[in-house]
């Protein structure tokens, strides 16, 4: 079954999809507001840097749907740009308790180090001046050019510069997502039109698919990819994640049932190892998310291990996360 099959079109029929979008006002703050020196930083660990140094309330992201404050961290002479979540301005979920959303973040980014594929920033719980919350490194956002074959280049399909991922997702015209690419599900992008979201055929992006099943992440938007200097590539926003149900919402279905790679499963097997009860990433986590949550994430790696498979949507609730980008 192919995978625009997998997907049901209504899943993403409500969406007008267009390309990440390049307009100034609605690039995300990453991109618009320009960073400190960050030199001195270098010398010290950025988790260090986070935990210990004093934090500078600079601006706010207002379009964000909980409380994101862009500040600058300065310990001993050291600075990096930083984002602050204080846990007080958490709007209430239905499905999660209140007030753990950063220790969320905080525990997506203690599975990504565990992994080894440095797929979160460097992401620490401390007290702000907004109390407690989350306090994550500032990724500087590379902008791109390239698409795949037939995708729009921007909102008026011009092949203007996009930010926010747009190497690594796009829309197409068509039914195959063309050679590096793989497919995700129909969109309406307008006047009647459908057209094909796909992603890059990306290791990157495959092992970020690996990570959100481990942890259960209910949104994986394409705005939450951060590709950066160095062909790095990072992924923010992880406050819906381990939940003991299954909540998974993600763009990346491109891999929906197919065989996980052998390095990750080999990846994989280290992480049931390292998430033994008793072991330090466990006693870590138990300070970020409930009992059961680290039941559910250790069923949810040992079930990854015992398919080997790349998981498929369950066809019991969205599997494309609203809004996608």
């Amino acid at each position: 079954m192919s995978a625009p099959e997998r997907i049901p079109p209504r899943s993403l029929t409500p969406a007008r999809l267009p390309p990440p979008p390049s307009t100034e006002a609605s690039r995300p703050l990453h991109t618009r507001l320009p960073p400190p020196s960050t030199e001195a930083s270098r010398l010290l660990p950025p988790a260090e840097l986070l935990a210990l140094g004093e934090l500078t309330v600079r601006g706010r992201v207002r379009e964000a749907s909980n409380a994101v404050l862009y500040c600058t961290v300065e310990y001993e002479g050291h600075s990096a740009p930083c984002v602050y979540k204080p846990v007080a301005g958490e709007r209430p979920l239905w499905d999660f308790p209140d007030g753990t959303l950063a220790q969320r973040e905080v525990a997506a980014y203690e599975i990504s180090e565990a992994t080894g594929w440095g797929l979160v920033p460097p992401t620490v719980l401390r007290d702000g001046p907004y109390g407690q919350g989350m306090c994550q490194l500032w990724v500087e956002v590379e902008t791109a050019t390239d698409g795949p074959e037939g995708a729009d280049g921007g909102p008026d399909g011009d092949g203007s510069e996009e930010t926010r991922g747009a190497e690594l997702l796009a829309l197409v015209e068509g039914d195959e997502p063309g050679p590096g690419w793989k497919a995700v599900g129909y969109a309406e992008v307008g006047e009647g039109r459908t057209a094909l979201l796909v992603h890059a055929d990306d290791v990157r992006l495959r092992r970020l698919a690996v990570l959100d099943a481990v942890i259960n992440n209910g949104d994986r938007k394409g705005g939450h990819l951060l590709p950066a200097a160095g062909g790095r590539l990072y992924a923010i926003d992880h406050g819906v994640t381990f939940n003991a149900d299954d909540k998974l919402r993600t763009l990346l279905w491109g891999w929906a049932g197919e065989p996980l790679p052998d390095d990750v499963l080999e990846v994989l097997r280290r992480l049931a190892g390292e998430l033994a009860d008793g072991g330090p990433l466990s006693a870590r986590l138990a300070e970020l998310i409930t009992g059961a949550e680290i039941e559910a994430l250790r069923a949810r790696v040992a079930a990854l291990l015992r398919t080997g498979r790349h998981p498929e949507p369950s066809g019991q609730w969205p599997a494309i996360p609203w809004p996608p980008v």
